[in-house]
């Protein structure tokens, strides 16, 4: 212990031993020490030199720290010493004041090195993860840290091996749940080193509750309002979610996206945001985005797309950016977010239009985000941001388009100019003396007409009011003066790129560019020259669109052919000069920046020259101007045959496909009408069925009843013959009295209950009156049925007491004749007893006329059953009825099958027409577009098609 002691500062009497020295001693002791006590003291000096001698630690101590936490596993103290020494030595986060200027290069390659050694052998990441799994704060804590240093010096090595370790990452994944919040926000750092750039970890950390626990701790923080464990917690659902379409779609149907509302719920005062409520909203905005970016799959960003808007996140949003007193940055974002949001997403486009700015009057917010853009006293990355919100606003929306273009038309200006639209102010932004306003404003007009022809018809009939006195001129008219005006290297761009998008497929327009004679020469003269650097974009975009002017003319004016043109160009300017110059656009290196991806974004003002739809029309039409600058006249004339050939083709294949189409809607119609009739020949073949069995069921019960009522009557009959009183004493004659009251009540019980069996019979026959040849003669006669099982059963029991009677009167017959041998002198009796014998007499008589009643029954229900004999009769006819019909229908059905393959004869001929043509065309040199995008529009009907005559 006086070793430690010097070790720890304590006085000694000799030389003090150097840094190595003491470290080799220590190293030593952890080694040979058979006390954990001393093994313990012996770390704890180690993590006390290991940031002064951090090399020295490193080197001699790592294998001895590595042992003790293998050996040692059972003291929680000195494997958090352990811990520690190994983080120290490994990290590269060293206190402020131990920096030096010359040391941070020297630093990030100990920490490496050191990490490589440690993970060399991979059993230590594993003990390293378990030891991570104890719950023991000095333990679990500095391990959490350990591995995190790991992984931000050796990153993918150590990824790997806690991928392939056994519920590597799932351990990892506890530290979102424990109590501490220390632990559970370092455990949060460590899954950011451990999702970064590995979309396996990503997803099995998402698979593994990840959306949910994170979620919960932002709600716990006060979502925006929160600490810096916010911000950690969203880099981490950054990390899990971008470019990982697997996790995304997870998100979405785990319906997290909803829980995303709170987080943009502002308040009226937004002023004094703090620095960490910016971050952390920005950071939420930048994860809003990442679900729908237009880098990831179509469909995974329209389902995302509404989501938002379902769950009103879309609203949120525009709330933020219609607010006042948001900073600018968080404004900027919002924009950008609401960009992403509504790109390509009709409905949320419609919404977005909906949108009113708080302002008196209401102004669309459309409205209010261009005066921004257009704007130069406005930031420029907020005018960039709003110049992608116009673009996304308008790609894929040609409603949104046309009501754009429709505020330049004359018909709907406002003359009284109390409101401003958002065509005045692109047209003011087009000519305004900014060049970046003039530059926005070409490439959001542009935009309008992105893929709409129709439009770029109507954008000719726009005249503009120049100056007082003179006649107004055409849009088209007055950005070629513009042109010729030699303004900003900028605003030409920016105007060339809008006429080039303007007359691009557009015939028309082409020829009110022809029409004004000076655009030609001009345009010629601005290819021909040889100017600097900064005018070979501007020679480049002419060439373009002298280009576009000779492949969409339609050579309506004789002056302006296709021949023409290309004459002028050979004599001017020379093919080849003409081919270099326009390939300058394409080798530009703004032009690469542009094509990588939608979103405008550049360095500096200087720098915003292409717009990102702009590349892709570049790309489709050089290739095919190109082969247009070459071809001859006869090529030409011939290609317009050609064309016109394949266009009349075209009409005789289309209304050869309507007709088609329409035999195949008679064809399915005549389907359904067979199968309508076919089902209900089956449900009238099951109902005759059925009706058959009930009727055989009613002759059998019929005939069972007649069976037992044949067999009562004899039983009756021969009791009353043999019924006899001779002489009864007196008080047996009264105890005779009493039962012959008794059999009376009885009788008359027995009465009633016939009363009732009757009424149930009236009913049974008012029912079987009812039923007709209706279909709903099955249910009547189920029913009937049913109150012929009871009627049966009611008889049973009058059978089985009429029995019990015979019985009883059997016994007295005995008594009597018992009587009449003790005692002859009753005469009187004798005359009662008769009396009493004419009454049994008559109670069997009423019996024997309730049986002939019932028999009544039994040949009324006989003539019922003749009746539903009839009815099935009736119902075979309709079968045969209906079998006649189908097969009429069978034959039509055969007729239009006939019918459609002629046509299709016909169809195959004009194919092979067709096709010879387009080898001819090939022949020629012309390009011919494959039939699969010429008819994209009609494929889906062709394979229905297709598919129905493989049924048939």
């Amino acid at each position: 212990m006086n070793f430690l002691r010097g070790v720890m500062g304590g006085p000694s009497a000799g030389p003090q031993p150097s840094g190595a020295e003491t470290i080799q001693k220590l190293c030593d002791r952890v080694a040979s020490s058979t006390l954990l006590d001393d093994r313990r003291d012996a770390v704890r000096a180690l993590k006390s030199l290991s940031k002064k001698y951090r090399l020295e630690v490193g080197i001699q101590a790592m294998e001895h720290l590595i042992h003790v936490l293998q050996t040692d596993r059972s003291d929680s103290e000195i494997i958090g010493y352990a811990l520690d020494t190994l983080y120290n030595v490994i990290s590269n986060d060293l206190e402020e004041e131990e920096q030096e200027e010359n040391l941070p290069k020297q630093v990030d390659d100990l920490g490496s090195q050191f990490t490589e050694i440690f993970i060399k052998q991979q059993e230590n990441v594993t003990l390293l993860l378990t030891l991570v799994e104890e719950f023991d704060f000095h333990v679990r804590w500095p391990g959490v840290k350990l591995l995190t240093s790991l992984l931000k010096q050796q990153g993918p090595q150590v990824q790997q091996i806690i991928l392939v370790s056994p519920m590597g990452v799932s351990r990892l994944m506890d530290l979102l749940a424990d109590s501490r919040e220390v632990i559970r926000n370092d455990g949060v750092l460590l899954l950011q080193q451990l999702t970064k750039s590995n979309a396996a970890i990503q997803k099995i950390v998402a698979f593994e509750n990840a959306f949910e626990r994170l979620l919960d701790i932002i709600t716990e923080e006060g979502n925006s309002d929160g600490g810096i464990v916010v911000e950690d917690c969203l880099l981490l659902l950054q990390n899990l979610l971008k470019n990982n379409n697997s996790n995304q779609n997870f998100f979405k149907e785990g319906s997290y996206i909803q829980r995303m509302k709170p987080w943009f719920e502002v308040g009226d005062d937004n002023c004094g945001w703090s620095a960490q409520k910016v971050t952390n909203l920005h950071l939420m905005l930048q994860l809003v985005r990442v679900l729908v970016s237009p880098t990831n799959p179509p469909g995974a960003t329209s389902s995302c797309q509404k989501a938002m808007f379902h769950c009103g996140l879309l609203q949120q949003l525009c709330t933020i950016l219609m607010a006042t007193g948001v900073p600018a940055d968080i404004l900027t974002e919002t924009i950008n977010t609401v960009s992403e949001v509504i790109r390509g997403c009709q409905m949320n486009q419609d919404y977005f239009a909906s949108v009113n700015a708080p302002s008196n009057p209401p102004r669309p917010a459309i409205v209010v985000l261009l005066m921004s853009m257009v704007n130069e006293r406005q930031p420029f990355v907020l005018r960039c941001a709003v110049l992608y919100c116009f673009q996304c606003f308008l790609y894929k929306n040609q409603k949104g388009q046309g009501e754009i273009v429709s505020t330049l038309l004359p018909s709907t200006i406002d003359a009284t100019g109390n409101s401003v639209s958002a065509g005045q102010l692109l047209c003011g932004g087009l000519f305004s003396t900014d060049s970046l306003s003039n530059w926005c404003a070409a490439v959001a007009l542009a935009h309008a007409l992105q893929e709409n022809a129709t439009l770029k018809e109507q954008l000719l009939r726009v005249q503009l009011a120049t100056s007082i006195g003179n006649p107004p001129v055409s849009l088209l008219q007055q950005c070629t003066n513009i042109l010729s005006q030699g303004s900003k290297v900028q605003t030409r761009v920016g105007l060339l790129m809008l006429l080039c998008t303007w007359l691009s497929n557009c015939s028309i327009a082409v020829t009110h560019f022809l029409h004004n004679p000076a655009n030609i020469p001009f345009l010629t003269g601005q290819i021909a020259e040889n100017l600097g650097e900064e005018e070979q974009l501007v020679q480049g975009l002419c060439a373009l669109l002298l280009g576009i002017s000779i492949y969409y003319n339609d050579n309506s004016l004789e002056n302006y052919r296709k021949e023409k043109l290309k004459q002028l160009i050979e004599k001017r300017i020379g093919r080849e000069n003409f081919i270099e110059k326009l390939g300058f656009i394409s080798k530009h290196e703004l032009y690469s920046r542009a094509a990588q991806k939608p979103q405008p974004s550049f360095s500096s003002p200087d720098h915003m020259m292409f717009d990102h739809e702009f590349t892709k029309l570049v790309k489709e039409l050089e290739g095919v101007i190109s082969k247009a600058i070459y071809k001859s006249s006869e090529e030409d004339k011939k290609e317009e045959e050609v064309k016109k050939t394949l266009e009349q083709h075209d009409n005789i294949v289309t209304h050869y496909k309507k007709v088609i189409r329409e035999q195949d809607q008679e064809l399915e119609e005549l389907k359904q009408r067979l199968n309508t009739l076919t089902s209900q020949n089956e449900q009238l073949q099951a109902t005759v069925t059925q009706q058959v069995s009930q009727i055989q069921q009613h002759k059998d019960q019929y005939n069972l009843l007649k069976v037992q009522l044949g067999k009562d009557t004899q039983h009756h009959n021969s009791h009353s013959d043999t019924f006899q009183m001779n002489g009864i004493q007196t008080e047996e004659v009264s105890k005779l009295k009493e039962e012959v009251e008794e059999w009376k009540s009885k009788h008359e019980l027995l009465q009633g209950q016939l009363k009732e069996k009757e009424s149930v019979i009236e009913k049974l026959k008012s029912s079987h009156l009812e039923m007709g040849t209706d279909q709903s003669s099955q249910t009547s006669r189920s029913g009937s049925l049913e109150h012929n099982n009871e009627l049966q059963k009611e008889l049973e029991m009058l059978r089985s007491q009429m029995q019990l009677q015979s019985a009883e009167i059997s016994k007295l017959q005995m008594e009597n004749q018992k009587l009449q041998v003790m005692n002859t002198s009753v005469d009187a009796v004798s005359g009662e007893s008769s009396a009493v014998a004419a009454n049994s007499s008559e109670i069997l008589g009423r019996l024997e006329q309730e049986i002939q009643e019932l028999k009544s029954e039994v040949k009324a229900l006989s003539a019922e059953k003749e009746a539903l004999k009839q009815h099935l009769d009736s119902s075979s006819s309709t079968v045969a009825i209906l079998q006649d019909e189908k097969s009429k229908l069978q034959q039509e059905v055969a007729e239009s099958k006939k019918e459609q393959d002629d046509l299709l004869v016909l169809l195959a001929d004009q194919d092979q027409k067709l096709s010879a043509l387009k080898i001819k065309l090939k022949d020629l040199g012309v390009p011919v577009e494959d039939e699969d995008d010429i008819e994209s529009g009609d494929q889906g009907d062709e394979d229905e098609d297709g598919d129905e005559e493989e049924q048939d």
